[in-house]
């Protein structure tokens, strides 16, 4: 359960420079009408979007509704703005925290019994065994992560959150972030080390349990079914409540507050975040009710 959550969680944070291929499952369905909320008062209008940051080739999901909102935003903003033509920010920001000293080689951060499987992805990577055994234990799995999303098909550059930067900066509107990428990744370091162990063995498993996950995942987001996103987040979970605060719930709290303070200026936005965090009982959508807002889904 921990380490499809950890995955789920890796691809919705910052990773989509690191992917490219073309998709198997994944294509199964190629068209969707994801979930779409607003918040307004006479003069302001949030629009909230769940997204999913890496998608098949050419998967269809845009709908007159959601090209009706995004033409009226002034300005987009998403969870952390990532360059997929220049990531040196993105790994500045990785570097700066992902390596220290004294830690144990990185096979021996894994069971016995999947090392040998640990020893295969790191031959196929081209990453150093010397380099790795200096990361955290959650650096490895993101440069690990790389190969298996490329076994997936999953782009960077067919991503909700790309798709709509590029949308927004050609019409000369600015983008904005809710968190940097500092702030992201600090997520993922201050991890205690069995989750990060569990995120290590989740990049190496199989390609099939990771397409099965993303093709669940995809499906889910793609129909609009918050209730089944929800479902996955909370079994997921259910065993780790100090993940699922520092991750989820107290992220979602900071964002709401940024959108009430937000509702005080007049114009439109709209608000691109991973899906998990519009949906089930911690969601910023049900934040923002609890307030006395009124969310209104509009697909």
């Amino acid at each position: 359960m921990l380490k499809s959550l950890l995955r789920r969680i890796g691809v919705a944070l910052g990773l989509s420079l690191l992917v490219g291929g073309a998709a198997a499952e994944a294509r199964a369905t190629q068209s969707g009408r994801p979930a779409l909320w607003a918040v307004s008062d006479p003069d302001t209008t949030i629009y909230l979007f769940g997204t999913i940051h890496l998608l098949p080739e050419n998967f269809q999901w845009r709908t007159a509704k959601f090209n009706e909102a995004m033409e009226g935003s002034q300005q987009l903003v998403v969870e952390t703005i990532v360059d997929n033509k220049n990531p040196t920010k993105l790994m500045s920001a990785m570097a700066s925290m992902a390596f220290a000293k004294g830690l144990p080689p990185i096979i021996e951060r894994v069971p016995a019994a999947k090392r040998a499987t640990l020893e295969t992805a790191i031959k196929k990577n081209g990453t150093p065994v010397a380099a790795l055994n200096q990361m955290k234990t959650w650096a490895a799995a993101f440069v690990l992560l790389k190969d298996k999303f490329q076994e997936l098909g999953l782009k960077g550059d067919e991503g909700v959150e790309t798709i709509l930067r590029d949308g927004f900066t050609a019409r000369g509107k600015p983008i904005g972030e809710l968190e940097t990428n500092v702030e992201q990744f600090g997520f993922f370091d201050r991890l205690p080390e069995p989750a990060q162990r569990a995120l290590l063995e989740g990049a190496i498993d199989p390609t099939t349990s990771m397409n099965k996950d993303f093709a669940g995942m995809l499906s889910a987001w793609a129909s609009g079914d918050v209730g089944g996103i929800a479902k996955t987040f909370d079994r997921d979970l259910s065993t780790s409540p100090a993940l699922r605060d520092a991750l989820i719930r107290q992220r979602n709290a900071n964002w709401s507050r940024w959108i009430e303070q937000r509702m005080a200026q007049p114009g439109a936005v709209m608000i691109a975040v991973g899906a998990g965090h519009l949906a089930g009982k911690y969601s910023v959508v049900e934040m923002l009710k609890k307030d006395g807002y009124k969310v209104r889904r509009l697909q």
